[in-house]
């Protein structure tokens, strides 16, 4: 295996990592906005106020997201035992 290919092969690790972890990251951040903007509005400043919506914005991106994220790893995975069986 040469090096261009180890660089190929971390390349698209590193890519199906951000791809897979995508929903429960983009839900997370949306729900952050929105309570820092409630927070900023209402003036009020406790941190548990912000970290129970973004919990449960997680589990829900996690429930509904789950399946495309489990995809893209099987996927990766095929593809990484597929090369291996070529070397």
């Amino acid at each position: 295996m040469t090096a261009a290919a180890t660089l190929e092969w971390f390349r698209s690790l590193l890519w199906t990592a951000v791809v897979a972890s995508a929903p429960a990251v983009l839900a997370t951040v949306v729900i952050g906005l929105f309570m820092a903007v409630f927070q900023a509005a209402t003036q009020i400043n406790d941190q548990s106020v912000a970290f129970a919506p973004k919990a449960i914005g997680m589990v829900i991106a996690l429930v509904v997201g789950g399946p495309f994220m489990l995809a893209q790893m099987i996927e990766f995975t095929h593809r990484v035992f597929a090369a291996m069986a070529r070397l």
